[in-house]
């Protein structure tokens, strides 16, 4: 089995992305792509590369993993049904009901 060329796999000291790779990349997805976007996205996506590079160096040792930025975690209600909700009231301001249902105007033929 051969090695896959350098091209395709970027390393972690190098990672500037050329017009050619993104040329490249369009041409795979089927996508159009002049040479001057092309230089921008190359261009865009290495900085993007850098920064990540950066955040990625950054010393997380004595941090604690997170999911919620939130200490306290949102109390939900109880899925009670409320019978103090008017339905005849809420659907006099409709624009059509039939048979206590909300009628729309169809979307999807």
């Amino acid at each position: 089995m051969s090695q896959p060329s350098t091209s395709q796999q970027p390393s972690t000291s190098d990672s500037a992305v050329s017009r050619e790779e993104i040329l490249e990349i369009a041409t795979l997805a089927r996508l159009g792509v002049d040479e001057s976007t092309a230089n921008s996205y190359a261009d865009d996506i290495t900085k993007i590369l850098k920064m990540m590079q950066t955040i990625s160096n950054v010393d997380t040792t004595d941090i604690k993993p997170l999911a919620n930025i939130h200490e306290a975690c949102q109390e939900l209600r109880a899925d009670v049904a409320n019978h103090d909700i008017d339905r005849e009231r809420n659907q006099s301001v409709a624009p059509a009901v039939e048979a206590g249902l909300y009628l729309v105007p169809q979307v999807i033929e």
